[in-house]
């Protein structure tokens, strides 16, 4: 009996272990199969899924050479050199190649410790190998090393145009002019390539986690800059700044007043966009045309004359009596020094001589007669703001653009006072492109073209599709602009000297500009910012606009003696580039 229950019982306990054991096992594989299903999964994928972005190619920037698109930014193949630490065989041997092809310059540090980190697929080794290196170490046949192709952008050009340009950064992002402002349209979109592979990165089968998305090339750009020009734009600025006393900063601006095709944007200082990290200062990368508002001085004579003309006030010929100053609310406010003008003078005499109390005077005339009143500042801010485009962004495809300031005459600040100073050009901060863009209308017919350096685009079989022309609208009214052109083309002619200098059989104007700078909040008697604005062609049609501005922290020169020149000599050379006609030929 006893030996009986005995063997019943340890059939029992050996059933119950059995059960207990299955119970285990089924429990373990539901945990694993179900609960922690997604969980080893990821680490399997992990395992067995190769990932490689595609990179995109950054689409090139072209400029015009005439009406021929030519390549100004390029990119260069260069490779990064990768190892998948599990697959990697021959460490000792990968780090010798590497010193013996690469270099210490493009190489990681610790390349040892890297290739033995078990728990990573992908490690960076080495950054910007040639053609020539990447080829190399290929021919090695190293175990677990691979290689991505990446482009590198080159300036072939150097400096040509860099505050236009701008430059790309070491992470790839577009920083300051056109790389920055259309970065997403030059950048385009990475591409990506994903399979399942063994452990020698051989891909399997074709299955649900294979995927195959083509990389999107960034959009290649052709900018309306025309390399000749701005070659030559930067020669003579250059030129101008070395003659002229103290003079460091300089900027030269070039626009078809037909369109609002800038042509040319030089700037100095400047750097090189391939050697971004050697400039000597974070200010060279702005580009002062765009993002550097000051106070234009006379130039915006030519805009209050406009203004006073277009709703019938005044004439060139209206008179006004010339003391060398005018009383503006207790404040006198008076002409330049050196006015010998005095008495009973026309409106055209005071843009020839540049005149303050010419431009007060419209002003006034705008009002009721003796006194810039609400509704003349309402007028003046509607031409210069609203009409004219100052004081506010104009758009232009250039990254920093700033809108600079002109005071309301709904402000305080926007007084009759204010706005005596603001009708010959202090009183307001301004961009040079603002300033240019607003005289194109004077020149033109009264047409204000928003302005543009974008051309049109390659497309991917090289062909150059221009982009459509953005419209217009009215500032002026066209005999406004045939009036004004005429005063501004006398106002050059007043000056024989200068007038001189020009190439015969032309019809050149111009309006110089000295303003004074401001120093720590006050105007100083010393130091001033030179410019001259004008345009050049035949009588029946103006083929550019140029603006010229010369400055420096220790600047004290004038449009005439210091911009000017700088002027004539872009003028004439663009005469024979055009290849305009005279009109006695």
């Amino acid at each position: 009996m006893n030996f009986e229950f005995a063997k019943g019982s340890r059939s029992r306990i050996l059933a119950v272990g059995l059960l207990a054991i299955t119970v285990l096992f089924v429990g373990r594989l539901f945990y694993v199969q179900i609960i922690r299903h997604d969980y080893y999964q990821n680490l399997a994928d992990q395992e067995q899924i190769k990932r490689l972005t595609i990179p995109a190619q950054r689409g090139l920037i072209y400029a015009m050479d005439g009406s021929t698109p030519v390549p100004l930014v390029m990119n260069d193949s260069v490779y990064t050199m990768f190892a998948d630490p599990t697959t990697v065989t021959d460490i000792p041997g990968v780090i010798k190649e590497i010193d013996q092809v690469v270099g210490a310059s493009n190489a990681q540090p610790n390349l040892d410790s890297l290739m033995r980190e078990k728990n990573s697929r992908y490690e960076v080794l080495a950054k910007n190998l040639t053609t020539d290196q990447a080829e190399a170490i290929k021919k090695k046949d190293f175990a677990g090393i691979g290689f991505q192709q990446q482009s590198q952008r080159t300036y072939p050009e150097g400096a040509l145009a860099a505050q236009v340009l701008g430059f790309v950064d070491s992470s790839g992002n577009g920083e300051y002019g056109v790389e920055g402002e259309l970065n997403t349209q030059l950048k385009g979109k990475d591409g990506l390539l994903q399979s399942v592979t063994d452990v020698s990165d051989v891909p399997l089968t074709i299955g649900k986690h294979n995927i195959s998305k083509p990389a999107i090339n960034g959009t290649n750009e052709v900018l309306t800059i025309d390399r000749n020009i701005q070659s030559y734009a930067e020669q003579a600025l250059a030129q101008g700044l070395k003659a002229s006393a103290n003079a460091t900063d300089g900027s030269v601006l070039v626009m078809d007043p037909e369109n609002g095709h800038v042509l040319a944007m030089a700037n100095l200082p400047s750097f090189d966009p391939s050697h971004y990290g050697d400039a000597s200062s974070l200010a060279d990368f702005n580009n002062p045309i765009i993002s550097d508002p000051y106070e234009p001085g006379s130039d915006v004579k030519t805009l209050t004359m406009a203004t006073g003309v277009d709703k019938g006030v005044v004439t060139p010929d209206t008179t006004y009596n010339n003391t060398g100053s005018i009383n503006v609310d207790g404040v006198n406010v008076s002409n330049a020094e050196g006015d010998k003008e005095f008495g009973d003078i026309t409106l055209q005499t005071a843009l020839n001589f540049s005149l303050n109390t010419g431009f007060i005077t419209v002003a006034e005339k705008l009002g009721d007669g003796q006194n810039i009143t609400k509704q003349a500042r309402d007028t003046m801010y509607d031409y210069f703001y609203n009409k004219f485009k100052l004081g506010q962004v104009t758009g232009i495809q250039l990254a920093g653009e700033t809108p600079g300031i002109v005071i309301s005459p709904e402000s305080v600040q926007g007084n009759a006072v204010r706005y005596s100073n603001m009708s010959f050009g202090q009183g307001l901060d301004v961009t040079m492109i603002q300033v240019a863009s607003a005289f194109n209308s004077l020149i033109n017919g009264g047409n204000y073209f928003k302005p543009t350096i974008l051309a049109g685009t390659i497309d991917s079989n090289g062909n150059f599709q221009p982009a459509k022309q953005g419209g217009s609208v009215t500032s002026v009214k066209a005999t406004t602009s045939a009036t004004l052109r005429t005063m501004i083309h006398a106002a050059r002619q007043s000056v024989a000297s200068i007038a001189a200098k020009d190439k015969p059989g032309y019809y050149i104007g111009g309006k110089t500009g000295t303003s004074q700078q401001v120093v720590n909040g006050t105007y100083s008697d010393k130091l001033t910012t030179a410019t001259y604005l004008g345009f050049g062609g035949t009588k029946e049609t103006s083929k550019y606009v140029i603006m010229v501005r010369v400055t420096g922290p220790n600047f004290s020169g004038s449009g005439a003696q210091d911009a000017i020149p700088i002027f004539t000599n872009i003028s004439n050379w663009l005469l024979g580039y055009l290849n305009v006609p005279p009109e006695n030929s």
